[in-house]
């Protein structure tokens, strides 16, 4: 399995806000991740984002997960 290629993620203080985006687009990854979150599909996403391609999700999906690892979170205990 091929890792996803993270040069699909740009960040640039002036495209909203140096938040990491989609190949240089004003999508975020953090709007692709939160579509996945919602139950959305990959077709419904690349349906609503034309411009978008599938490996872009998977890039958002990988970099949202390595960036996920870089700190410790403390969560509530069940």
């Amino acid at each position: 399995m091929d890792f996803p290629n993270l040069e699909r993620i740009t960040i640039n203080p002036k495209i909203m806000g140096g938040k990491p985006c989609i190949r240089g687009m004003r999508i975020t990854v953090s709007t692709i991740t939160g579509l996945l979150s919602t139950g959305q599909n990959n077709e419904q996403i690349l349906s609503l984002y034309p411009d978008l391609e599938k490996e872009d999700i998977f890039s958002a999906l990988a970099y949202a997960t390595w960036r996920a690892e870089e700190y410790d979170v403390q969560l509530k205990a069940s």
